[in-house]
């Protein structure tokens, strides 16, 4: 019974296993299809993806992912007095709390980079990695000050914007179920180089460029096919949780300045799909565990925070705000 049981379920397993291929395969022929029958459209979004990662992306992330791989290779596991109390806040287990502030500081995906390697190098369990993978991956300074100087000239409107990025961080890092006290056994390390980094940082930042020219080829069909017929904010939040930072450039055209802040506040929080599946390649031997519920928790806090301070900032717009 138990060896009709097994084989049935193997069987059965095979056929599923058979079906996504089927799938997937068919996918991938329609997308052919589409690429030769609009080829303009295709060369168009690819062209724009590489512009953006060639003047936005590179200079902005590789010299972080570089030398946040040689902080975290050298100096993860040493106790910071400075970072404790966030570290006692978000559960994270001791020594590991400098993760946070080099997710923070680096930008996406450097939080999830530092966890991937803090894991394979011992310093992290499973179950703690893939706890802080939902709230130790965040937009950076440069990205935040650096993009959103275009849609808030204002410093302290950014500067509000990073504080309520960062506190919706810490409290997703609250709120998700934690073991801070886990036994994390430590392995031995072999000495990390500038060219092993150097190595790693262009490793990295060839797979997120490839996400992004392939997100801007979609969002390219989107903006041909269908976006048109949408108000501004809306082809803002899908172009957004599809990809940063085109979202970022899309909220430009939302004249509504405090519906301009919440989305631009609740897409930092996402991240979008693009972001999710650079650290679904960051993050080979880790996997996702709980980076999606995480951000998706970050993105509903974040909004709520920033609606709630929208009459101190936009005092005199503030009463007039409309999604639709």
């Amino acid at each position: 019974m138990c060896y009709q049981d097994s084989f049935f379920l193997t069987k059965s397993y095979k056929g599923v296993n058979n079906v996504m291929k089927l799938k997937k395969g068919l996918i991938a022929f329609i997308g052919i299809f589409i690429l030769i029958i609009d080829t303009k459209t295709t060369i168009s979004g690819a062209k724009d993806g590489i512009n953006l990662c060639l003047h936005t992306v590179i200079p902005a992330l590789l010299p972080f992912i570089v030398l946040t791989y040689i902080i975290n290779g050298e100096f993860i596991g040493i106790e910071s007095k400075l970072l404790s109390p966030i570290g006692k806040i978000c559960s994270i287990p001791q020594g590991c709390e400098s993760i946070f502030l080099l997710g923070l500081l680096g930008g996406y995906p450097v939080g999830v980079q530092c966890i991937e390697q803090a894991y394979c190098r011992g310093h992290l369990d499973e179950n703690n990695a893939k706890r802080m993978l939902g709230f130790c991956s965040n937009a950076g300074p440069a990205f935040i000050f650096g993009i959103g100087y275009s849609l808030f000239p204002s410093f302290s409107i950014l500067v509000s914007l990073w504080i309520v990025h960062i506190f919706s961080a810490v409290l997703v890092g609250y709120v998700l179920p934690s073991n801070r006290y886990a036994h994390n056994k430590p392995i031995a390390r072999s000495p990390v180089t500038f060219s092993s980094a150097i190595e790693h940082g262009v490793k990295t930042i060839g797979l997120i460029c490839c996400w992004i020219v392939m997100f801007r080829i979609l969002i390219a069909f989107f903006d041909r096919w269908f976006l048109w017929l949408l108000p501004n904010q809306w082809q803002a939040a899908i172009i957004g949780i599809c990809e940063l930072a085109n979202g970022c450039d899309y909220l430009s055209r939302v004249i509504n300045e405090p519906v301009r802040y919440v989305l631009f506040s609740g897409l930092l929080g996402l991240g979008g799909i693009c972001v999710y599946m650079q650290t679904n390649s960051v993050c080979k031997k880790l996997g996702t565990g709980l980076y999606f519920p995480g951000k998706l928790m970050q993105s509903c806090f974040s909004i709520m925070l920033s609606t709630a301070i929208l009459p101190i900032l936009f005092p005199m717009q503030s009463k007039s705000i409309s999604y639709i």
